[in-house]
């Protein structure tokens, strides 16, 4: 039997990437680049969001939280109770460069969104 994402609640990773993310009115702001998961732990830390440019030339790469997204089935994609003036505000790296996934930089990610760290 073909594997069917779509019965339960669990996801592929290569299904998250690429999906579209919308503001909480509905609006696209960007799409799914990769997920962060802990090496020994195996949870999800970040969601990075490919944000800004144009077809994927320029754009910036934003780390949320994954704690911050929730699949709306009607928008085939992830909402986040962000604004666009939030994400852009918010910190990134070039999609060239390396990104420090400290957990010192990761609380400051957190904090941004508002968000305690889980590993606390």
């Amino acid at each position: 039997m073909a594997y069917d994402g779509e019965r339960h609640d669990l996801i592929a990773s290569d299904r998250v990437e690429g999906t579209k993310v919308y503001d909480r009115e509905g609006n696209h702001i960007g799409r799914i680049e990769k997920l962060m998961l802990e090496k020994r732990g195996g949870r999800v830390s970040y969601a990075v969001l490919s944000f800004g440019g144009f077809f994927g030339i320029g754009d910036d790469h934003y780390p949320l939280p994954w704690a911050k997204l929730d699949y709306d089935e009607s928008l085939e994609g992830y909402r986040v109770d962000i604004s666009k003036e939030q994400v852009t505000g918010a910190p990134k790296y070039d999609r060239n460069e390396a990104y420090d996934w400290t957990p010192d930089v990761g609380r400051s990610v957190y904090e941004h969104y508002g968000e305690a760290p889980y590993w606390r």
